[in-house]
């Protein structure tokens, strides 16, 4: 590590601290327009992300920051990555969305899109533990209204 790279202090919302190399922070558009615009003299407050949120945001940034990874690591590494709990992987994609990381909102986006696809809304609801506040006659109203929906 050369003494010229610099370091950023990134601070969670329940009060962590992490410190990570610039160039590995500023994957995220958020940090990287705080950094040009000079607005990091004392750390950077992250208030939408919680620590566990960003340190799963860090290993991602670490590894797909690594010189002599390839592609084929980086692809396991993406497949494991989003296999976690619908609670983290709806955490991440806010955290995501909040850093401005297109590259793991897609991820974490896609995979929530492949783990509905195919499914009825009962097995979506029980995927994702969405409580259905339907009643019955509700439910059967909505799918008169847009009968081409279920086709």
């Amino acid at each position: 590590m050369s003494s010229s790279t610099k370091f950023l202090t990134l601070k969670t919302c329940d009060g962590e601290e992490f410190v990570l190399e610039e160039a590995i922070a500023m994957r995220s558009q958020t940090i990287k327009n705080m950094v040009e615009d000079d607005c990091v003299s004392n750390g950077i407050p992250l208030p939408n992300v919680d620590s566990k949120t960003m340190t799963k945001v860090i290993e991602y940034w670490k590894k797909h920051s690594e010189e002599d990874v390839t592609k084929d690591t980086l692809r396991e590494f993406d497949k494991a990555f989003v296999k976690v709990h619908h609670s983290i992987l709806y955490d991440v994609i806010l955290a995501a969305n909040f850093l401005n990381d297109k590259e793991i909102l897609d991820m974490m986006c896609q995979e929530v899109a492949d783990r509905i696809k195919g499914k009825k809304p009962e097995e979506i609801r029980k995927e994702f533990d969405i409580k259905n506040d339907f009643t019955p006659e509700e439910e059967e109203e909505i799918r008169k209204e847009n009968v081409w929906a279920f086709e």
